[in-house]
């Protein structure tokens, strides 16, 4: 069964949201993320400005998953990840 955007992007958070709690992530969690996020930006029943927030993880996670350390880069993003977790919540 095909998972609707609302349930996408609530797997989003949760990866975001555990990243940003544990400061640790792994290189498959990235590559869901951009599975997730390619899928929801073809969504027509998306918002306009929640696709520039997708843009944005898309390219932190694409970053992260060719970074020589992933615990770094999370680490580094952790206030833009308190910021897209905030956004996703306000676009639900």
């Amino acid at each position: 069964m095909p998972l609707n955007h609302t349930d996408q992007m609530h797997i989003l958070k949760d990866i975001l949201s555990n990243q940003q709690t544990d400061c640790c992530g792994t290189v498959a969690e990235c590559e869901q993320m951009e599975r997730l996020i390619k899928s929801l930006m073809i969504n027509t029943d998306i918002d306009h400005n929640v696709k520039s927030v997708l843009q944005d993880i898309y390219s932190y996670s694409q970053n992260g998953k060719y970074t020589q350390s992933l615990d770094n880069h999370i680490d580094n993003h952790r206030t833009e990840l308190t910021q897209w977790i905030n956004d996703i919540d306000s676009f639900s």
